[in-house]
């Protein structure tokens, strides 16, 4: 066969049946939940309106997540992907190197024909398929695609999506192989939009994209079936020579991805590599350490990829700042939403994080998808040049969504039944119920 690797791939995302794993569909549920809590909260921000004026605001079948209007399908699957990521608050997976659910699930809800819905249990093992199929795509490319500055939220999200619908639709394996490569071939996004507007659209372009991909080979429309072989593919053209094309199918569903290494659900609304910074700062404050004279952060090799500023100027850009974020947590005592905001950062914060040091442990692993590798060693030497140290280990994250969803909807009375609806969902009807209360607006 010419096309090994990416007719293997096609053959598993048709084949799976992670429906029968309850404890893939458990975590599918709960990270269900932790998106729709991101993506209502994110619904309300400023830049929604953006979009919609600027991709036309067509209307259609397609629920728009925290709004009464719904709208054509692209836009939706637009709209939601960047309305989950706005915040920066949605799950992340150590294979990904990034965002899926925030591009799967709105990809997914896209899909929906509402006269002839799946049942909720067909949408969540669709769901698990596009992580499935993102996170060992996110194996087998290396971390050089990271590092070399791509987006893999952006560029991967596409073939995690178009997966998830194929699964969904019922593709044979044929076009299956054609949809990941229109897929592919839509891949974009670099790291140098972080701390802007651009990083939530990156998810929102790649829900579009995967669902563009599905949709064109669904309907006919020739392309490669090939897109994970030969020294031009995929894999090739975006692994700098890192990729390992073998891991595509390597331990597919055994276990499945979302139980092992398993998505990390956000305990702050900021970028997932400043997470550590936040438990120690936070930790500090409690001791009561709330001002340092200078402090460092040291990192393993590769550890602060992601965290691209060190100044900000906004809350916005403060999500990538690391010193900014151990300054929020010494002097409040929280990292919250209203640390990253649009307004200026408070003079106080900033002056703080002007202190702050970066380092990097060059005799400690480099960062890679092992989780092992993942530490941060924060030290604070106070006024008196006495100094406290603490080391993180890993990603801090959050068991269960239920008060994350409660307090990013405001625990609006309309939005409290959904977690429990999400829980309970089977069929069809479960799953038209859950739309139905998608669609309430958050604000008036």
């Amino acid at each position: 066969m010419a096309n090994p690797r990416t007719a293997a791939l096609a053959e598993a995302i048709v084949a799976s049946r992670p429906d029968t794993d309850p404890a893939a569909m458990t975590a599918a549920r709960v990270a269900l939940v932790d998106f729709l809590a991101c993506a209502l909260a994110g619904s309300t921000d400023p830049s929604i309106a953006i979009l919609r004026t600027t991709f036309g605001d067509t209307p259609g079948p397609a629920v728009v997540i925290g709004s009464d209007r719904s709208a054509d399908p692209f836009l939706a699957a637009l709209l939601n992907g960047h309305a989950g990521h706005v915040l920066d608050y949605d799950d992340v997976h150590a294979s990904v190197r990034g965002h899926p659910t925030t591009v799967i699930v709105p990809a997914l809800l896209a899909a929906l024909d509402p006269e002839a819905l799946p049942s909720a249990d067909a949408f969540l093992a669709a769901y698990l398929v596009g992580l499935e199929t993102m996170a060992h795509l996110g194996r087998a490319i290396g971390p050089a695609h990271y590092e070399r500055g791509f987006h893999a939220t952006a560029t991967l999200g596409p073939l995690g999506a178009t997966a998830a619908i194929a699964h969904l639709r019922g593709f044979t394996a044929e076009t299956t192989a054609i949809a990941l490569g229109f897929g592919a071939t839509q891949a974009a996004g670099l790291r140098l939009q972080f701390g802007s507007d651009a990083k939530p659209l990156h998810a929102g372009l790649a829900a579009r994209n995967g669902l563009t991909a599905a949709l064109l080979a669904g309907n006919g429309l020739s392309g490669a079936d090939d897109c994970l072989d030969g020294a031009i593919g995929f894999l090739q053209a975006y692994g700098f020579g890192e990729e390992t094309p073998e891991r595509v199918r390597e331990g597919w569903g055994a276990p499945w991805q979302i139980i092992r290494p398993g998505l990390t659900l956000k305990a702050f609304p900021c970028c997932t590599a400043a997470h550590p910074v936040a438990v120690a700062g936070l930790a500090f404050h409690r001791e009561g350490i709330r001002d340092a004279a200078r402090a460092t952060i040291t990192f393993p090799p590769g550890g602060d990829a992601a965290l691209v500023v060190r100044t900000p100027r906004t809350g916005i850009e403060a999500r990538f700042s690391p010193e900014y974020i151990l300054a929020a947590a010494l002097v409040d005592g929280a990292v919250s939403i209203d640390h990253f905001d649009a307004r200026p950062v408070r003079a106080d914060l900033a002056a703080l994080a002007a202190r702050v040091e970066r380092r990097h442990d060059q005799a400690a692993r480099r960062l890679s998808s092992d989780p092992s590798t993942r530490f941060v060693v924060v030290e604070i030497t106070d006024a008196q040049g006495r100094t406290s140290h603490r080391r993180i280990d890993g990603l801090p994250g959050l068991a269960d969504a239920d008060d994350k969803f409660r307090d990013a909807t405001a625990d609006l009375e309309a939005l409290r039944p959904v977690p429990d609806r999400v829980r309970t969902m089977h069929d069809a009807t479960d799953l038209a119920r859950l739309l139905d209360r998608l669609a309430q607006p958050l604000r008036p």
